[in-house]
């Protein structure tokens, strides 16, 4: 069902409040450059730190910009089951393709906890569900085996796997097979998990440069692996530098560089040292992204 390049997108603020104008640019910016899918409101969009309507509003925003152009997987997770599920909710009301919901942070639940939770989110619901596993951010990490159980709800369908192990992802395709997709949520070893089964990614690098991991994952698809792997080689450096910070930081960094947005994040996120920011400046230019 999801499969390609989906890209986290950044919540662009001015003044304060979500910069409507530059979030609507970004999002044709990587229509234009070919991506299969855009990411509102997750990690990346500081969804933390946005209200109800902010957050609401960025995922409406969304929709109405792509017009089904590329699909849409609306971040609507939370530590509150029944805000994951009012959040879930609204985007299914909407018209998202599917919701992508971040494993509960700070409340730490065991394996049955999570189960439940993202059981009940699932059930209230007829909204394809990604599932989100990125332990160093979330102080709590989702087994395989829990993964495989979900994959039995008939709207879990795919699964942000954000830990940058091949032998997780591995084990996941194993258990699941063709119910649950893979996508990379670390794009340092998104073609590593290409190799052994995932579906695509959804990707922070892609903000700033979208043709180039289009164009890896198409010589990917196509059979040359050769092009793929120089392409990643090439990404390397890139997706390494946009996490110099903590995301979204760097990214948003390097796309205000590159005149999409304001370098404005809401606390406790703040702008970087200017040592790391020149290292950005500088990867930057070597892409080619900076003259």
């Amino acid at each position: 069902m999801f499969e390609g390049i989906y890209v986290a997108i950044p919540t662009p603020f001015k003044n304060g409040k979500v910069d409507e104008k530059a979030l609507k640019e970004h999002i044709e910016f990587l229509i234009e450059n070919g991506v299969d899918g855009i990411v509102p409101c997750g990690t990346t969009g500081e969804s933390a730190t946005l209200s109800y309507e902010e957050h609401e509003k960025v995922i409406a925003l969304t929709i109405e910009q792509c017009r089904g152009r590329v699909k849409v997987i609306a971040g609507t997770g939370s530590n509150s089951t029944s805000e994951a599920i009012r959040l879930t909710k609204f985007a299914e009301e909407v018209k998202a393709d599917g919701a992508l919901l971040i494993t509960p942070y700070y409340n730490k639940p065991n394996q049955e906890g999570l189960y439940l939770h993202f059981k009940a989110v699932a059930e209230a619901v007829s909204i394809p569900i990604v599932l989100y596993n990125v332990p160093g951010r979330t102080g709590v990490n989702m087994l395989p085996e829990t993964v495989e159980r979900l994959s039995r709800i008939d709207n879990i369908v795919a699964i942000k796997e954000a830990t940058g192990s091949t032998n997780v992802a591995t084990e996941i395709i194993n258990l699941c097979g063709e119910r649950i997709s893979v996508l990379s949520g670390d794009d340092l070893t998104f073609f590593p998990l290409l190799a052994v089964g995932a579906k695509g990614v959804i990707s922070v690098t892609a903000n700033v440069a979208p043709e180039k991991m289009v164009e890896m994952f198409k010589a990917f698809k196509s059979g040359d692996l050769v092009k793929a792997q120089e392409l990643h080689l090439e990404l390397y450096p890139l997706s390494k530098v946009l996490f110099i910070d903590t995301n979204p930081i760097p990214v948003k960094t390097a796309l205000s560089m590159m005149g999409k947005m304001e370098k404005e994040f809401r606390l406790p996120l703040c702008p970087t040292t200017p040592e790391k920011e020149e290292r950005i400046r500088e990867i930057l230019k070597k892409m080619g992204v900076l003259q």
